[in-house]
């Protein structure tokens, strides 16, 4: 069970949501700088991108009055001094005459060195943090870190392999891998030992395990014969006779005949030094190093892959949190994205602490939450509760408004894309959103509700007029107006003169509907025939190998034999080069 905030992870963070030395572990994957921005992308049945795609984040990161007002927070003084050490403020005086007072690199650092004197402050003494990045900054990353909680608090760089080396590099090797940043706030930090071994592929083991256990039972369990013998030889009491060989044992007389009558004490022969059974399905496993390979990234097959673009698998969050704190423990992710680290933390049995900025994660996680976790509640806080603090979010950010209240219905909200990849379609053509649907059972592709947000105080049937006109050109089955105010009776009347679409299978439904913030607060929903298939739904915990119908690629027909199967193109998940700027610093990943 957990929180989760909606608002930007300093706003949150600097309001005191969180508590003083609260939080047992800190997991972090804030975006890399990398000039690019990344959309969630959802898929019809066949593999085909569908027109539910929305904007997650821009990695994008620029000199403007936010990351000077962080600077100036981080390297000069201030009322707040005390939060920030000396070798902070050198810290930060060093990079801006090393990367320069305009760089795009540093106004990066300033923007992360703000959150994370802030998540210092929310965690325990015994706490850790781990921090994912890249090459770009990892280095930059580690010094800022070194400052902030000194450098003897460094634990690990852990370098994870997210992918095999593709051949696109002509000047250098191509990059990889990612990494893990952990530091430990202060001493006794929480350490689980029997969560830093991987268990033993018994299948697929490497060469020097499979020749020390080359041994195996009849009925064919792997194992090797050990020492016996005590390293100290002044040890008097364990110093015996044991099946006819003197020698000071590891063990007393009594323990030995103890495992030499569970068969796990062999003496190969009369006169030979007895020696112990050792069994590799009973040991811990492979001691981890800090050089992760065995932890595949989510590929575009995945039944858990949700169209986030930067998505990290559970494994690798769950080896994290296992190693790094104990049941019941409080794990905050404060750039939340699609919610894996939430989904890890519920499953080992931790509280959790989520935050992102954007609607869409809320969105993504809810029914993240929602398959995996049946009877869990999302409670989300900062997003509206009531008419007023929906009007509140209309004023102060109408393009959250407008997310807010697509994914309120069960849309994917849109909006315009440059970028010829990434066929979005929204804003300045009326499509604001769209609720797919299937009302044919048998049916290859989804139909489309499109969806228009309307937040202005004052509604007219040249609404509804408009919206036929879109709903014409887009050739949309169904359509839907999202109001900030109420509907006239006027704008009601218009929306019934087009009728009601029929189903073979379903109630027929108007075929223009309309609601309102109100209404939507009134319990009211849209009136949608057959199964939504918008969001792409998550096979509860524990139903491995359960498949799903959207979004990822079915091939039609069976294969022949010997074909090798292909998913869809890797470009159609791949993020769009960045087009205008919409800067937000402390986009969710």
């Amino acid at each position: 069970m957990g929180d989760f905030y909606y608002g930007d992870n300093l706003d949150v963070l600097r309001g005191r949501a969180i508590k003083d030395e609260s939080v047992d572990l800190v997991y972090l994957d804030p975006p890399f700088n990398s000039q690019r921005t990344y959309n969630v992308i959802h898929r019809e049945a066949d593999g085909t991108a569908s027109d539910a795609q929305r904007q997650a984040f821009e990695d994008s990161w620029c000199m403007d009055t936010k990351a000077r007002e962080a600077l100036s927070y981080l390297a000069l003084p201030g009322k707040d001094r005390w939060k920030v050490p000396v070798r902070v403020s050198e810290t930060y005086e060093m990079l801006q005459r090393i990367l320069g007072s305009d760089s795009n690199m540093l106004a990066y650092l300033a923007m992360m060195g703000v959150r994370l004197v802030e998540l210092r402050r929310v965690m325990k003494e015994t706490a850790a943090l781990y921090i994912h990045c890249d090459s770009t900054a990892s280095h930059y990353l580690k010094i800022v870190l070194d400052a902030l909680f000194g450098p003897e608090q460094f634990q690990n760089e852990i370098i994870w392999l997210r992918t095999t080396p593709k051949a696109l590099q002509s000047r250098r090797l191509p990059s990889n891998h990612d990494v893990l940043l952990a530091f430990r706030k202060g001493q006794g930090t929480t350490w689980n030992l029997d969560a830093t071994f991987a268990a033993y592929d018994h299948d697929d083991l490497d060469t020097k395990t499979a020749s020390k256990y080359a041994q195996r039972t009849a009925d064919g369990r792997r194992f090797q014969l050990t020492s016996l013998i005590n390293p100290n030889a002044n040890r008097p009491n364990l110093t015996c006779e044991f099946l006819g060989v003197a020698r000071v044992w590891r063990w007393t007389r009594e323990r030995m005949q103890e495992a030499y009558d569970a068969g796990l004490v062999v003496q190969s022969s009369p006169g030979r030094v007895p020696r112990f059974k050792r069994y590799l399905d009973e040991q811990r496993g492979k001691p981890l190093g800090d050089v992760w390979t065995d932890i595949p990234p989510v590929n575009a097959r995945a039944a858990g892959r949700l169209g986030y673009p930067t998505q990290k698998p559970v494994a690798l969050l769950e080896r994290i949190i296992s190693m790094a704190s104990r049941p019941g423990d409080v794990v905050l992710d404060p750039f939340a994205g699609c919610g894996t680290t939430i989904e890890a933390a519920e499953k080992l049995g931790r509280r959790w602490i989520g935050i992102d900025i954007t609607h869409v994660a809320v969105s993504v996680l809810r029914r993240r939450l929602h398959g995996r976790f049946p009877n869990l509640e999302l409670r989300v806080r900062g997003e509206p509760a009531d008419v007023a603090s929906a009007r509140a979010l209309a004023k102060a950010d109408p393009h959250e408004f407008q997310a807010w209240i697509v994914d309120k219905v069960g849309g994917m909200p849109l909006e315009v894309g440059e970028d010829p990849r990434v066929a979005k379609k929204g804003g300045d053509r009326g499509l604001d959103g769209v609720l797919l649907f299937r009302d044919n059972p048998k049916a290859d592709r989804s139909q489309r509700m499109i969806l228009s947000v309307k937040a202005t105080a004052s509604s007219t049937p040249d609404m509804v007029r408009e919206l036929r006109g879109t709903m014409v050109r887009e050739k949309a089955t169904l359509a839907a107006l999202l109001l900030l105010s109420d509907a006239t009776d006027g704008m009601r009347r218009e929306a019934k003169t087009d009728g009601r679409h029929q189903s073979d299978f379903f109630k027929p439904v108007d075929r223009i509907q309309i609601l309102s913030v109100a209404d939507i607060f009134a319990g009211k929903e849209l009136a949608v025939p057959g199964v939504v298939t918008t969001h792409k739904s998550v096979p509860p915990a524990g139903t491995a190998g359960a498949t799903l119908e959207l979004p990822f690629y079915k091939p039609k027909g069976p294969l022949a034999k010997g074909t090798p199967y292909r998913s869809p193109p890797e470009a159609l998940l791949e993020a769009a080069e960045p087009g205008p700027k919409r800067r937000r610093p402390s986009a969710g990943r």
